[in-house]
């Protein structure tokens, strides 16, 4: 059991990485996603299904999580990997983001866990025309790569929110998290309002760990409840989604999380907050590692580091 202590309020660095992905570069600039508020003229957007892996940009020459860290894979995963960027996620299957989380931090090239990842693409950065143009182009360069571990995500139309939901429902019922929207006349645009959105069946937002709350009964000895502050300053309790194992070892004081919620309540605080992971690379790209909005962005209702 790890820093188990009562109700704290302190400032720590973020977390960071601490393993083999440690090598510092510039983070990417990647395109980010908003959330898909029901009126949007579908017949304009690309639809793909949201896996729930680690953000892997190929730079050409090496792969980087959003933040910037370079992921230490094997010289077999990455030969035949063009020398033009990539977008796409480090997947290692349903329910298994906590396992690719941990292999990116923590395994070095020659770990043989690096053979259930699969890269996942779902863009090219360096292309200058639009989504409709890159569709088939992302399908022609990972053909072109045939390696069975890198995949185009499959790109689809639906013709109303109907089917959308149809496709939504699919997805979940085969342990997937959600889907996203691209537009299709859109150029690839770093940073959010790129025409990404995601539909998911909750919403999800990220915040800070600033303290821990003892367990009682059955969890005493345990953690009860992360305190954590959202990047606007709202501080609240997180009790639920936590396994007996995350709660005899706790995101620490300082680290980032999402959590899903459901509406908010008339105070602005999230409704039924609910744990689902620790952020691998800490703040959200908007945040400063304080926890603070950085530039003219405002707090988003969603977003973790995952596909787009």
């Amino acid at each position: 059991m790890k820093h188990i202590v009562g109700a704290v309020s302190i400032t720590l660095a973020a977390f960071v990485f601490a393993g083999p992905a440690a090598e510092a570069a510039s983070p990417p600039p990647v395109e980010l996603v908003d959330v898909y508020q029901g009126h949007a003229d579908l017949s304009q957007y690309w639809v793909s299904e949201k896996y729930d892996g680690v953000r892997g940009y190929w730079d050409g020459q090496r792969m980087l999580t959003r933040g910037g860290s370079v992921i230490a894979l094997p010289a077999w995963f990455t030969a035949d990997l063009p020398d033009t960027p990539m977008d796409g996620e480090l997947w290692a299957g349903y329910g298994r983001f906590s396992d690719a989380s941990t292999l990116v931090r923590t395994a070095g090239p020659d770990d043989p866990r690096w053979h259930e990842i699969s890269y996942r693409i779902f863009d090219l950065p360096g292309r200058t025309d639009d989504f409709n143009d890159r569709v088939p182009a992302i399908r022609r360069v990972v053909s072109r790569i045939d390696d069975p571990w890198v995949v185009a995500i499959r790109q689809f139309h639906v013709a109303n929110d109907e089917a959308l939901r149809s496709a939504l429902k699919k997805v979940l019922a085969k342990g997937g998290e959600g889907l996203v929207l691209h537009r299709g006349s859109r150029d690839y645009t770093a940073g959010r309002h790129a025409g990404l959105l995601k539909v998911k069946p909750y919403q999800d937002a990220e915040a800070r760990v600033v303290g821990i709350h003892p367990g009682h009964g059955r969890l005493k000895g345990m953690m009860g409840s992360l305190e954590v502050r959202m990047p606007d300053g709202r501080q609240f309790a997180i009790g639920t989604g936590f396994s007996d194992d995350q709660r005899a070892d706790p995101p620490p004081i300082g680290s980032w999380i999402t959590f899903r919620y459901q509406g908010k309540t008339a105070t602005g605080l999230p409704r039924f907050a609910r744990f689902l992971r620790r952020r691998p690379g800490g703040p959200p790209p908007e945040v400063t590692a304080e926890g603070r909005v950085s530039g003219p962005a405002s707090p988003k209702d969603g977003g973790s580091d995952d596909g787009a």
